[in-house]
């Protein structure tokens, strides 16, 4: 099911004030693809006195338009949802909803990924494996405008800065294989870089050539690698 459980903007939450201060709930979005992930979420959030779970989302569009219709004052997004890419869903989200604050939970370890996710707006990070420690407190500083980082993975980032673009592939070839990284069809690629879908496909035979790969699953793991889907 796409998804579940909404109240109307506003129903159980006290009287507006600021998230934090004495009497007002933390009112949050929670967004993921897997019913039972969505169920142990919603029963370690309501644990907490002060938060509030207004509406649950199993695909980006739901997300969005809940987050739209109860302006709530954290989404927790999950990376892999149907419907289209979280990562550049988050700076439209963002602007559609200034007020809202974004927490990544996801699986993805890798250092590119949570560049991105916080370089397009994210205010948190939280790994999926330590959600029960940490999911929290990363709800509760996002609500205080405050950010968080899983530790582990903050530790990588800092001991691993990303590289630089390689030096065998054009400013065109990085820019394709960063769309296919994010998931993008041929068709899609050309149609934001204003190239017919028979250039993308010659620009792709190219960077498989020269990076000596052959499948998308390669593709997208060198382009992690070298730190090329957070630039």
């Amino acid at each position: 099911m796409p998804d579940q459980k909404t109240q109307p903007a506003g129903v159980g939450s006290d009287s507006g004030g600021e998230p934090g201060a004495p009497g007002a709930s933390i009112r949050i979005v929670l967004a993921d693809d897997h019913a039972v992930v969505r169920s142990g979420l919603r029963l370690l959030l309501d644990g907490e006195a002060d938060f509030e779970v207004v509406a649950e989302a199993g695909d980006l569009d739901s997300a969005r338009r809940y987050v739209r219709g109860h302006n709530p004052d954290v989404l927790v997004l999950d990376l892999n949802m149907p419907g289209g890419s979280s990562l550049e869903a988050i700076p439209d989200i963002r602007e559609e909803s200034p007020g809202t604050q974004i927490v990544v939970l996801t699986m993805q370890q890798e250092p590119a990924f949570a560049r991105h996710a916080l370089g397009a707006g994210a205010i948190g990070y939280v790994l999926k494996e330590a959600a029960d420690d940490e999911l929290v407190e990363a709800v509760r500083r996002a609500a205080a405008g405050e950010s968080y980082l899983n530790p582990r993975l903050g530790a990588r980032m800092a001991s691993e800065p990303p590289p630089g673009p390689p030096d065998d592939l054009s400013e065109r070839e990085i820019e394709v294989l960063r769309l296919i990284a994010l998931g993008h069809t041929n068709a899609e690629i050309a149609e934001q870089l204003y190239l017919s879908v028979r250039t993308v496909e010659t620009h792709r035979a190219h960077i498989q050539q020269k990076l000596n790969l052959s499948s998308r699953a390669e593709l997208v793991g060198y382009a992690l690698r070298r730190g090329l889907v957070g630039t």
